[in-house]
């Protein structure tokens, strides 16, 4: 199989998305698969496939400047910030991967533990479910062991989430590297309070004395040797396709604020 590692890019929420969808139909077509980071330029808020638009402080995430698109995967709403979240892909032809979901995560995710592991960070899938505390806020649903990660003390510091085409698998993360309590809940309509977030989330600044480009080095070295990935970049025609897919999808109020694209 044949492998690409894009090196973190900044991107708008829409245009994140859809170059996840854009490199599921490369794979599907007999392109190469992709390994990739993205960091989140604005700051943006994407809502899970099932998220409620009335859940959402709109008018906070105007003022303040945060994007806000959609996921095509299930889940809460996520505040990803441009600098305490650090954000991959991982996007494959699905049949050379587990059909069983909790194995398939197991497989995925092997990279992103040893991200942790170099940079010093103990970090391991939940041991066990946790109750929901704010179920519009992704981070505050319950916990689930086939995907969420968690610190040395317990507390969540990566979602992992996955869909699968008929011939494509995608995951993408989102990875805390700082906790921003009292932003990330003012996107929602009504949050609980700052501290029950910092209870239940944890940052890589937290655990370890290290820099975000480390941490970010730390991912793409572990991502590339994972899967044999050569360094590589999107082609003219997939940049066009993305473009296309911001306007017509993942930048159009149908489907943030409606899903009916």
């Amino acid at each position: 199989m044949e492998w690409r590692l894009i090196s973190e890019q900044r991107l708008g929420g829409a245009a994140a998305m859809a170059f996840d969808e854009i490199a599921a139909e490369t794979v599907a077509s007999g392109g190469p698969a992709t390994v990739r980071l993205y960091r989140w330029s604005p700051s943006t808020l994407t809502l899970g496939y099932g998220t409620e638009p009335d859940e959402i402080d709109w008018a906070f995430c105007d003022s303040e400047g945060i994007d806000v698109t959609r996921r095509p995967t299930g889940g809460g709403g996520i505040y990803h910030d441009h600098v305490g979240d650090v954000a991959y892909s991982i996007v494959a032809p699905a049949e050379p991967f587990p059909s069983d979901v909790t194995d398939c995560y197991r497989q995925l995710c092997e990279p992103v533990l040893s991200a942790f592991e170099r940079i010093g960070v103990d970090v391991d899938f939940a041991d066990a479910p946790r109750a929901a505390i704010h179920s519009p806020a992704c981070y505050l649903r319950a916990m689930d062991p086939r995907h969420d990660l968690t610190g040395p003390d317990g507390r969540k510091i990566a979602g992992n989430a996955q869909y699968r085409t008929r011939e494509a698998i995608v995951q993408h993360g989102s990875l805390t590297f700082s906790v921003d309590a009292d932003r990330h809940l003012g996107c929602f309509a009504d949050p609980p309070d700052a501290e029950t977030f910092r209870e239940r989330v944890g940052g890589v600044d937290e655990y370890a004395d290290v820099e975000r480009a480390d941490f970010v080095a730390a991912l793409e070295a572990e991502l590339a040797d994972w899967a044999g990935a050569d360094p590589g970049s999107w082609s003219d025609d997939e940049r066009r396709r993305c473009a296309d897919r911001v306007e017509a999808k993942f930048g159009a109020d149908a489907w943030v604020r409606e899903r009916t694209t």
